[in-house]
């Protein structure tokens, strides 16, 4: 599983720094390759030349080298096929959710193009400071994978959680980031996103309050996982972050989202999460209405993209359809009827009554299938994306 991947491994200032040459044997007795970055705060705990000897690999510490011209906070993000910050401190955490970049190892962190494994090391009142978690859950929702730490006496004498995992913990996650991010490869998946606008005249539509946020965080999750991913962007929603396996289109209106998704099969995963005006203006014109004139609209249903994908004959539907469900009032049971009449394998409920997951980083739902339903609570929307990915692969396995 881990032979021939190439491992960029940032040691950090703590005590905990020790630890991370036994993470280096551990993955290259593996296979892996790994290349080390030291900060100025790490190269204090452990030396440079530790580090190269159990590596093979000159171990980085500036971001120029002395002999040639590269640009290493690009070339080292690049070419490795993973990020590992281990120790992470509380103060590489903070100037990593505020994209500063003063040195090499937090200049990667910000021009990285691939997720990051961190397993933070500190204190026990730095750990619970409200500042921190803060940081930390802002670390989460950018998409940073958290090793925890443990609960021990700590290298100041103080008892608490704080303590870094041990290498063997850390070495199992980044087995396990390797084995979900294999799980869907040859697999291509369509993923909406987004409020459709509906144009009424030339500075007049109409839509919703979606922001896109959800939709892009599933795109991101399956891309991850190896599936050739689609992302059928609608609205005004932000672009994702570029992924080798994403590709992003635009539309504009429901009938566009529809023909572009129609083009995009056949596929073995769709996602419904984009926010499809239900109606449309049957008489839009090309010309700014006056207000004198009034506005007398007329209006016609949009296409049911996920009913139409979902009732697919087989053969042609996707071997997976996930919708949506956004409801103000009894959410279980409109996502129970959704889930039958769109030929959903799975419905992924939200209560947005008072306007709620619109345009926030977090989202609280429930996954509704013919089996049952289960309830999650409050997470982020990165963290959401990834247990629809991996309900998505349990899925296509059973």
């Amino acid at each position: 599983m881990l032979k021939g991947k190439r491992i960029l491994l940032i040691i950090t200032g703590s005590i905990a720094a020790y630890k991370s040459l036994e993470l280096i044997r551990l993955l290259t007795k593996a296979g892996v390759e790994v290349e080390a970055v030291l900060t100025r705060a790490g190269k204090e705990f452990v030396t440079q030349l530790s580090v190269e000897t159990l590596t093979g690999r000159k171990a980085h510490l500036e971001m120029w080298d002395d002999e040639a011209y590269q640009i290493y906070h690009i070339e080292l993000s690049r070419r490795a096929d993973l990020i590992v910050v281990a120790p992470s401190t509380a103060d590489f955490i903070a100037k990593m959710v505020r994209g500063e970049g003063d040195d090499l190892a937090s200049t990667i962190m910000l021009a990285k193009n691939k997720p990051a494994i961190l397993a933070p090391s500190m204190n026990v009142e730095m750990w619970e400071n409200p500042a921190f978690q803060r940081n930390l859950e802002t670390a989460r929702t950018d998409g940073a994978i958290i090793v925890p730490p443990q609960v021990d006496e700590l290298a100041c004498g103080e008892v608490g959680i704080g303590k870094m995992a041990e290498p063997q913990t850390i070495f199992e996650s980044i087995v396990e980031y390797f084995e979900s991010a294999n799980a869907l490869d040859g697999k291509r998946a369509i993923v909406t996103t987004g409020g459709t606008i509906e144009r009424i005249d030339t500075v007049r539509y109409i839509s919703n309050f979606s922001s896109g946020k959800q939709g892009i965080a599933i795109a991101a999750a399956l891309a991850n996982t190896g599936a050739e991913v689609t992302l059928v962007a609608g609205g005004n929603c932000p672009s994702p972050n570029p992924h080798p396996n994403l590709e992003t289109i635009r539309v504009e209106s429901a009938e566009d989202m529809n023909r572009a998704v129609k083009a995009l099969l056949p596929a073995d995963i769709f996602v419904a999460c984009a926010a499809v005006c239900d109606f449309k203006v049957a008489n839009p014109t090309d010309r700014k209405i006056k207000k004198s004139e009034g506005l007398r609209l007329e209006y016609a249903e949009n296409p049911d993209i996920v009913a139409w994908i979902g009732n697919l004959p087989s053969g042609e539907r996707p071997t997976v359809v996930v919708g949506f469900a956004a409801e103000t009032e009894n959410l279980i049971e409109n996502a129970q009827s959704k889930l039958i009449a769109k030929g959903c394998d799975l419905v992924v409920a939200n209560n947005v009554e008072g306007g709620a997951v619109f345009g926030q980083d977090t989202n609280q739902a429930c996954f509704v299938t013919a089996s049952g339903v289960e309830a999650f609570e409050s997470m982020s929307k990165v963290q959401l994306g990834r247990r629809i990915s991996a309900w998505i692969e349990s899925f296509l396995k059973s």
